[in-house]
């Protein structure tokens, strides 16, 4: 995904994948040897009160060309550290990508497919806001070799948008739906339930508008309050109320019951779809294959060429990171291995997020033990956990206590004989 050989993909039809440069179909996409791609772009029209991901606002403008640049540089440090590896997604993350130019776009994909080997059909998702799409621009985006789009609506009422934040009109929102179902195969849009004073009837309605506009991919939300934000410093002063703990579990509850009545089944705790529809770059994470992560503030999980799996985490002020790429090639303020027991308990915790569970034996590869028999049999007896196939996965009651039941997994783990 670099350099020429995508500005010839106008004309591709959107129904299918258009081909990237250096792009191949290995026989069988190995874990050891599958690669995805996180391209962060920080920047945003305005900072959304809820949200504590790496963005900024530049009320001056960005220096898009700049930016670009270092993108491109910082990838090729990485595909030095990654030989021979196939990518098989790519994602534009943020902040708001749609922000960016197209002609940025193919930049990044294009710098892509010049450092290594790229399956054929792999999945290119972009992270859109309704405020920033167009028709000119999304096409544009198609052209340079995108082909999933993922939209962040958030709500179907202008009322609860403007309360959150946000610069669309519900309106908007349904439009940008509408012409990236137009433009694009596969579309996602995101919303957020159990909001400030919302009804279940009134998330009832919301939801079920939202499946009939769906294509294929719902990302769905639980509003929570994050330190460092606008609204935790509202919610501590007692002027921002969320739903308790026992009416958040009935929000949940209802959104899988309608998901799943729908066929959008939550193959992630908080990502549906109809099967096949399922995000792949997001599968990534979860199974707990490797990432890499390009931008300011990105992270990412990989094994390099020495076979030493890394966590990597880039500086997050833009221009500071910008400086570091020019400078040295890559913008990481973390690079360091990650030990066997550490990449174990990621997979598990990512894993159990997931409806078709973590594998149990690489489990046991990764942190040297297994989780103890009489455990595992303790939380299926109290209906937490099925266990099929060398499989663990949470049920749904499960999910809504993954964070005490990956502790105690562990902690059981950890306590038992070498």
């Amino acid at each position: 995904m670099k350099n020429m050989g995508l500005t010839n993909m106008a004309m591709v039809s959107h129904t299918a994948p258009a081909p990237l440069k250096n792009s191949s179909t290995p026989a069988l996409t190995v874990e050891g040897d599958a690669l995805a791609i996180y391209v962060h772009w920080p920047f945003c029209a305005a900072k959304c009160p809820y949200c504590d991901f790496n963005s900024h606002v530049r009320h001056g403008g960005v220096d898009e060309e700049r930016f670009a640049r270092a993108l491109a540089k910082e990838l090729a440090s990485f595909a030095e550290r990654t030989p021979g590896r196939h990518v098989t997604n790519v994602f534009f993350g943020g902040g708001t990508p749609s922000l960016m130019a197209p002609e940025t776009v193919e930049t990044v994909l294009v710098t892509i497919a010049d450092n290594w080997m790229v399956d054929k059909g792999a999945e290119v998702t972009l992270e859109a806001n309704p405020t920033s799409i167009e028709a000119s621009r999304f096409r544009g985006y198609r052209a340079a070799g995108v082909n999933r789009v993922s939209i962040g609506v958030q709500a179907l009422n202008d009322t609860d948008l403007k309360a959150l934040g946000r610069l669309h009109s519900a309106e908007e929102a349904r439009a940008a739906v509408s012409l990236a179902a137009d433009v694009f195969e596969r579309v996602s849009f995101d919303l957020i339930y159990a909001r400030m004073g919302q009804s279940f009837d009134a998330w009832r309605r919301e939801l079920s508008e939202a499946l009939e506009m769906a294509a294929g991919h719902l990302s769905l939300y639980q509003l929570t309050i994050e330190p460092g934000t606008p609204f935790q410093s509202l919610h501590a002063a007692g002027r921002l109320a969320v739903p308790d703990e026992e009416k958040a579990a009935t929000f949940y509850e209802m959104t899988q019951d309608l998901t799943e009545a729908a066929g959008l089944c939550a193959y992630e705790v908080s990502n549906h779809a109809v099967p096949g529809q399922e995000s792949r770059h997001n599968l990534t994470y979860w199974r707990y294959h490797d990432y890499i992560g390009a931008g300011p503030g990105a992270h990412g999980r990989f094994v390099d060429a020495s076979g030493t799996r890394r966590a990597t985490a880039a500086i997050e002020m833009p221009e500071e990171w910008a400086s570091a790429v020019e400078r040295d090639g890559c913008g990481l303020a973390v690079n360091e291995p990650v030990n066997d027991a550490e990449a174990a308990a990621e997979m598990l915790m990512m894993g159990l997020r997931l409806r078709e569970g973590a594998d149990l034996s690489r489990f046991a590869r990764l942190s040297g033990h297994s989780i103890p028999q009489h455990t595992l049999s303790l939380f299926k007896a109290e209906g937490l956990i099925d266990l099929e196939g060398g499989r663990i996965a949470a049920t749904a009651h499960g999910r809504l206590v993954l964070n005490r039941l990956l502790g105690e997994l562990l902690a059981a783990t950890e306590a038992e004989p070498a």
